[in-house]
């Protein structure tokens, strides 16, 4: 995975379900670390909003960063004009783990993607279907890693010049 070739894409990350997300701080807190990592090293972040009108907007700690926010009623965020062109690599966070992430997870690899969902920075109401997600997801090939994991591939050596910078999102 390297950042020249990675697009991040946020699935609806919203301000009325992310409260009902098991242990939704933690997976917000993941997801802006990748956001803003991907802000460093130039990754296009994409964000997906699941009805907006009823879930309302983005999480305020992740707004910022979208350079696109595509609303949506389709449970898989599967425009062909979320990856932009010459990416061919895409991770993914957000909720619920085993709808709209799944079912995104699912049509990407279809499409030809890389998909690397970052586990830590994806989230269900209920933790058993978080965990069937990811088992589903790992099956049909989609690579299950974490965002610390992302971090690192995206800087592939500690004399990148973001490293001291990207390095402090761990903290």
């Amino acid at each position: 995975m390297t950042a020249d070739d990675a697009v991040l894409l946020l699935i609806d990350l919203q301000e009325r379900l992310m409260p009902a997300i098991d242990d939704g701080d933690r997976v917000i807190a993941r997801a802006v670390r990748l956001a803003e990592a991907a802000t460093l090293l130039d990754v296009p972040v994409i964000a997906t909003e699941q009805v907006p009108d009823k879930l309302g907007p983005t999480v305020e700690p992740l707004r910022g960063y979208p350079h696109l926010v595509a609303p949506k009623s389709r449970f898989a965020a599967d425009d062909a004009a979320l990856v932009p062109p010459g990416r061919t690599e895409v991770v993914l966070a957000g909720a619920e783990a085993h709808v709209c992430v799944l079912q995104t997870a699912l049509r990407l690899v279809a499409d030809g993607h890389r998909v690397l969902l970052a586990a830590d920075a994806a989230g269900s109401r209920f933790p058993e279907d978080r965990t069937a997600a990811l088992e589903r997801a790992r099956g049909a090939g989609v690579e299950v890693v974490t965002s610390e994991m992302v971090l690192f591939e995206w800087l592939r050596d500690a004399a990148h010049p973001r490293f001291r910078e990207v390095q402090k999102l761990l903290r």
